[in-house]
């Protein structure tokens, strides 16, 4: 069962957009359908969305047992890196969706997870189950899903408190010197509601990136993120003039963005051992890299 203890800097808020910060996976709807079903106390009192909170006030929130999911399993081929009885690590193909949604009602990594293992979390409910993180349908790589709540709420909070470390390769337009940090708040676009911007009012975000190999107009680099804002990396490079290659939503051209998860760390939940895992760039992607020029 979640809890939170209200300190100064989260006073004044709406117990509704504070949760919705708060719980991974959780969008405000889902958020005030929770408080709606009087399953969220203040104080141990049920609390209205609207309630502005006090430093202070303890929040409790009782996180319902997953409804049985409508999403059908599929025999899908995984990559399973590695598996126990808590988590397991996947390196995603490029191309795939993590989960459903509108337009992809199958194919998704979740119905693959449904065939492959009989338990998962069902703290992000009956559309992603397991699912601590996601990746871009074009983005391959590496992330974690968790078997049991209670793997789940320990990744959920690694992620939030960056004890969690995610490292990408991307080839980004442009040379790119050194390394450096873009530090700039990420939301949804003012006018294009199916992207993300730099925009003032958006969620803290920062990326860190490092140069690795300069090709004739464009940049291998390695990144590090700090925050996980949906497509930051993407959003981040496209705002310092360095848009990914291949992504056609910020400006990088077509075919698909060249970004791959190639590195993945956290403590684990039963024992707190650290596990750390790398994967190579995809063939496809490596393809590119060997056919570009040097400079």
């Amino acid at each position: 069962m979640p809890a939170f203890e209200i300190t100064e800097e989260s006073a004044g808020q709406r117990l509704d957009l504070f949760l919705a910060g708060r719980l991974d996976g959780f969008t405000r709807a889902r958020v005030q359908h929770l408080l709606a079903d009087g399953l969220v106390a203040v104080n141990a009192s049920p609390a209205r969305a609207s309630r502005r909170l006090r430093p202070g006030d303890t929040v409790l929130v009782e996180l319902p047992p997953a409804a049985p999911t409508a999403v059908a399993a599929e025999d899908i081929p995984l990559v399973i890196v590695y598996q126990d009885d808590d988590l397991l690590v996947i390196n995603k193909p490029r191309g795939m969706v993590v989960h459903p949604a509108a337009g992809h009602s199958s194919g998704t990594l979740v119905n693959a997870l449904l065939h492959h293992v009989r338990d998962l979390s069902g703290i992000n409910g009956v559309l992603r189950p397991g699912i601590v993180h996601r990746l871009d349908r074009d983005t391959s790589g590496l992330l974690v899903v968790a078997k049991n709540d209670a793997a789940h709420q320990s990744l959920a909070g690694q992620l939030k408190d960056r004890r969690m470390t995610r490292e990408y390769l991307a080839l980004v337009h442009g040379r790119l010197e050194g390394e450096g940090v873009v530090e700039a708040p990420v939301g949804r676009h003012p006018v294009d509601r199916k992207r993300q911007a730099v925009v003032a009012g958006g969620k803290p975000a920062l990326t860190a990136f490092r140069a690795l190999a300069h090709y004739k107009g464009y940049t291998l680099l390695a990144l590090k993120l700090g925050t996980g804002r949906t497509h930051q990396i993407r959003v981040h490079m496209a705002h310092i003039g360095h848009p990914v290659a291949g992504d056609s939503k910020y400006g990088g051209g077509s075919g698909g963005q060249f970004l791959h998860a190639a590195g993945l760390s956290f403590d684990h939940p039963a024992d707190g051992r650290r596990m750390v895992f790398k994967a190579p760039l995809p063939a496809e992607l490596a393809v590119v890299l060997a056919k570009m020029e040097d400079v």
